[in-house]
């Protein structure tokens, strides 16, 4: 029945991933922290899950042309450095016992200021593609890469719940390439950050497996669903679930760890049930309007 659940939560999270571009961390972290995992296993374990929903997610937007391989490159180059700075810190917040503090406030704060900017500050003009060079684009990407690998590496949430609204913020990119272009500079990221935990930390590689196998059917489904809304919408629901996970961290914070876990889990379960209707009724539109 355990792995029935975790089929079914893998498969919940990689829809979310593959349609907002976040790895899946950002869901299952705090989910595996709200249900009392140590913050280091759960963030080895979410690292792990996480490379599963970045490779799903990485070809299935391949074959929707949403990746800028450029951008991706460097993103991930400079967030696989940050990796190696960032575990010693994790450590050393384990070794003086302030770590289920420090990371779930930094968390906090860190999807406050992201939801923040995808639901309230004014949308700037979108461009499909970043050029290099232009502008300290150059030292923008690496900026971005560098900050979200050393937080994925400490949060666990694989870096792309920072790289896709800083994209669309910072570097004025549309939803669905910001979405795309993440995801493969997440999977580098988040493949160094888990390499470098499992050296040293033991993990549950049947729960962790599980979650991966769900991650592969979730990501390519979610990516699907990207096409059936404008990018508009896309930045109204990241930036509501941000809120939604926040309320949940902040009630964990305040031993209201159950509200907080179903308020969560409620929340994500609603916007894969959204998505799924929205697409069929999209499809059947579409067999109507060519008849």
């Amino acid at each position: 029945m355990d792995i029935v659940i975790y089929l079914l939560l893998g498969i919940g999270i990689g829809v979310l991933s593959g349609f907002f571009g976040i790895g899946g961390g950002f869901v299952l972290t705090p989910v595996l922290l709200l249900l009392n995992v140590s913050p280091v296993l759960a963030i080895a374990t979410s690292l792990m899950y996480t490379m599963g929903t970045s490779f799903s997610g990485v070809i299935a937007h391949f074959r929707l042309q949403n990746i800028q391989w450029k951008p991706a490159l460097i993103i991930g180059i400079s967030g696989v450095l940050a990796t190696q700075i960032a575990y010693p810190f994790v450590l050393f917040l384990e070794r003086f016992h302030v770590a289920d503090t420090i990371i779930p406030v930094g968390y906090l704060l860190l999807i406050i200021y992201f939801a923040y900017s995808l639901l309230l500050k004014k949308e700037k003009h979108t461009v499909n593609q970043i050029s290099i060079g232009k502008e300290f684009t150059l030292y923008k990407l690496i900026f971005i890469g560098f900050f979200a690998g050393f937080i994925s590496t400490t949060l666990g949430v694989g870096g792309g719940f920072i790289i896709v609204p800083l994209l669309i913020g910072v570097l004025s990119y549309r939803s669905r390439y910001a979405v795309g272009t993440s995801l493969l500079g997440v999977l580098m990221i988040v493949t160094a950050g888990f390499l470098t935990y499992a050296a040293s930390t033991p993990i549950d590689y049947r729960i962790s497996g599980t979650l991966i196998i769900g991650a592969l059917i979730g990501g390519q489904i979610g990516a699907i669903f990207t096409s059936t809304f404008s990018d508009a919408k896309i930045r109204k629901y990241l930036g509501t679930l941000y809120s939604i996970t926040g309320i949940s961290l902040l009630l964990k914070l305040l031993n209201l760890a159950e509200i907080g876990l179903l308020l969560l889990l409620a929340y994500s379960l609603s916007l894969v049930v959204h998505f799924t209707i929205q697409n069929f009724k999209q499809r059947q539109q579409t067999k109507l309007a060519s008849k």
